[in-house]
């Protein structure tokens, strides 16, 4: 498709300027033939009729203006957690593009280039924030190739790791916090947990709410994400009861722990590092909960309500990771059916 010749610009970027049905489209690429790319892609577009009018002022708007704008917009439905993500990608991501105006950015240069100094997950988190804004602004934003994600199967504690961590954390400062990870509780849950959710006659916990970071510092929500971690949780591990209780009457005020999320993730590691077992984060006390429970023959009903999670793909394809104990003794039972079978009634294997 024919479109005007590539002009190069003092900067070393290329642009070549279209007439739309009036309205003068400037593309600007950092190499000829990616403007003469994208200067086609645009035409045929519009030609298509598939291409919007760019509002009045949108041209001249930055990548930061963009994304600063609809943060602004949508703070109100965020949560605080989100907004400080948000906020935190402004300041750091993209920072070779975030001053440019949108006509300006070579978008499929910004991705590369924000891939060497990043991971694939970053990159996608960050542009799935950046491209929202920019089409919200209304400006036609082209499609970008994103890096594949690799699955990075994060690590947790084998059944009978997690004896061993619990011997390992008891009387420390952080081994209530880490054993209601061990029930399953998120660290936002932990951290939100108060004391007047917990019942110790009755042997349960109430999960209602959350604590988060944001923009300003921790905000203690008074509802969870979503209504599935609204739950009640049964005090399964003696320890935890024992530990509970001996907390002085006068202090069962207020939040339940103390310790910063960094300070318990430091702990958690430190922890799993002088017991000798698999070194594991948070984050990954949950998932032992649920792959113990799993591995325990707990009911998928029942294990997807003490965990609070929405649904069972999620529990699925996430959290539930079979123990290699239990996988071991798997394949020696089949093993040992088939060695079973080359055997007579007498005991004597056949074969040579």
């Amino acid at each position: 498709m024919k479109v005007p010749k590539a002009k190069k610009l003092p900067s070393g970027n290329w642009n070549i300027r279209l007439r739309l049905g009036g309205e003068e489209v400037s593309i600007t690429r950092s190499s000829e033939p990616a403007c003469k790319q994208e200067a086609q892609l645009v035409k045929a577009e519009y030609l298509a009729g598939r291409r919007a009018t760019i509002p009045q002022g949108v041209k001249e708007m930055t990548l930061h203006d963009a994304v600063s704008r609809y943060i602004t917009r949508s703070r109100a439905t965020l949560s605080p957690a989100t907004v400080r993500s948000y906020e935190s990608y402004l300041r750091a991501r993209f920072k070779k593009y975030i001053y440019k105006t949108l006509p300006e950015i070579d978008w499929q240069r910004m991705i590369n280039d924000e891939l060497e100094v990043v991971s694939e997950k970053t990159v996608k988190n960050v542009w799935s924030l950046f491209r929202t804004a920019v089409e919200a602004t209304g400006y036609p934003v082209p499609k970008v190739r994103l890096a594949k994600v690799p699955v990075r199967d994060l690590p947790w504690l084998q059944p009978d790791e997690i004896l061993l961590f619990c011997e390992a954390v008891r009387g420390r400062p952080y081994e209530i916090a880490a054993l209601l990870e061990l029930h399953g509780l998120r660290l936002s849950e932990v951290k939100g947990l108060q004391w007047n959710k917990v019942d110790l006659k009755r042997d349960r916990i109430t999960v209602q709410g959350a604590m988060v970071r944001g923009p300003e510092g921790n905000v203690l929500k008074k509802t969870n994400k979503i209504d599935e971690s609204t739950r009640v949780v049964p005090i399964m591990i003696p320890q935890l009861h024992a530990a509970l209780a001996a907390v002085p009457e006068k202090q069962r005020a207020g939040l339940v722990v103390k310790q910063g999320a960094g300070t318990l993730l430091d702990d958690v590691k430190r922890t799993c590092s002088r017991a000798g077992i698999t070194v594991t984060g948070n984050h990954g006390l949950r998932r032992s909960f649920a792959s113990q429970c799993y591995d325990r023959g707990i009911n998928e009903e029942q294990l997807k309500a003490w965990g609070g999670w929405r649904d069972y793909q999620t529990m699925h394809k996430i959290y539930i990771k079979l123990a290699a104990a239990s996988e071991r003794d798997a394949q020696n039972r089949v093993k040992a059916f088939f060695q079973n079978a080359d055997e007579n009634d007498d005991g004597i294997k056949k074969g040579p």
